[in-house]
């Protein structure tokens, strides 16, 4: 062991904590509900992405239980191998219905998913990739990990993306348009309908991550391609199991061709064991839930209608948010932080998002709703936003 390793590091997180850019691991004691334990106190949970409660709802929890004592907890090889079961495959053709497309494949996690399907779909320095410049950071790995030329285009601007398009598309053999259709950072959506636009212009493939999106927009919650109605011109949708959901993992939707290219092709899919039978059984019971009532998509709606104009009114910088992430825009690191601090004192979890997971002065606080937080677990959390606030003085 090299003997002056922990000097080194010692130096580097000194100067994150002097930053105010050191972070930690919170525990939490509890089903991730609305209200949970953290470190040994009460608090309501406002940073989770269990959009729509399905985390701990009995029905899911119940699906992976009884599904373990039918085939056991763990695939224990990859699918090519002896790990391909049957709950696997059922789920695939389920979740591609649900997503209007004609088959899917899973992934272990949305990561794995996004840096796979950019490696594999572009493989060549003649192929090239253009990403929204906000794009998940799996994305921005993905397009470094691919052989691709790659562009970045202005945050949701159709018109510096056809401004690529056209300066670039001559030259490659194949283009990728990748972009969140929900951004994790922002709570906004992509402008989706001019993008697919400008790839049938120019021949380009769409890739669409509906990690935030799936269970949060389309009128039953289906994401991107119902809300946009865009079914049959979207190439690559991928979503998780991990969010709305309430469970782990990752899907790929689209074509027969591209899911069995994927099968043969993305090293993140070969070379990794299968999804435990559990979570699969739970997420599977999860999309039927989410199926039989779509009511719990608009109790998210109207949980976060409310909220942002309450905190509106009180003076905050919040967008009009359309989905479950309200970003309240602090601006600086170290009031963003005694912002977080100060709300849970009074029992209300909010993680400041600071740099580089967000722009330097565009710390926030990343608020994130659920269809099961109450009236009350609102206006209880609004009470410490705006006492908190009055202490630091932002309102």
């Amino acid at each position: 062991m090299w003997s002056e390793l922990d000097e080194v590091l010692k130096g580097e997180l000194e100067r994150l904590k002097e930053s105010r850019l050191f972070r930690f691991l919170r525990r939490i004691d509890s089903p991730q509900a609305p209200e949970v334990v953290l470190d040994g106190k009460k608090v309501i949970l406002m940073c989770s992405n269990n959009y729509l409660g399905l985390a701990n709802h009995p029905e899911v929890v119940n699906a992976a239980v009884e599904s373990m004592k039918r085939y056991g907890y763990g695939a224990v090889a990859s699918r090519l191998v002896s790990g391909n079961m049957k709950i696997h495959e059922e789920f695939e053709e389920h979740i591609a219905a649900f997503k209007g497309a004609e088959a899917a494949l899973l992934f272990n996690c949305g990561y794995m998913a996004n840096i796979g399907v950019l490696s594999a779909l572009c493989d060549s320095a003649r192929d090239l990739i253009v990403s929204d410049k906000l794009n998940h950071a799996s994305i921005i790995d993905g397009v470094m990990l691919s052989k691709a030329k790659f562009a970045f285009f202005r945050h949701n601007d159709p018109e510096h993306l056809e401004a690529i398009l056209n300066a670039k598309r001559a030259k490659a053999r194949r283009v990728l348009i990748v972009v969140d259709g929900v951004f994790s950072m922002d709570g906004d959506i992509a402008p989706l309908k001019d993008i697919v636009s400008l790839a049938e212009r120019y021949e380009a493939m769409v890739m669409v991550d509906d990690a935030h999106a799936t269970g949060v927009i389309g009128r039953t919650g289906r994401g991107s391609v119902e809300h946009w109605e865009l079914y049959g011109r979207i190439d690559v949708q991928m979503g998780t199991l991990g969010k709305a959901l309430g469970g782990f993992g990752a899907f790929v939707c689209g074509s027969r061709a591209l899911i069995d290219y994927l099968i043969n092709r993305c090293r993140p899919f070969i070379y990794t064991t299968a999804l435990p039978v559990p979570v699969v059984a739970a997420a599977r019971r999860a999309v039927e839930l989410l199926e039989a009532h779509p009511e719990m998509v608009e109790r998210l709606r109207s949980n976060v209608n409310y909220f942002v104009s309450s905190l509106k009114d009180m003076g905050f910088n919040v967008s009009s948010s359309k989905t479950a992430i309200i970003p309240v825009i602090i601006g600086d690191e170290e009031a963003a932080l005694k912002m977080s601090e100060l709300l849970l004192e009074r029992g209300v979890f909010v993680a400041a998002m600071r740099p580089p997971t967000v722009p330097r002065g565009t710390s926030r606080l990343r608020v994130t709703l659920m269809a099961t937080h109450t009236k009350n677990h609102l206006d209880r959390a609004l009470e410490a936003f705006r006492d908190a606030a009055k202490l630091i003085g932002i309102i």
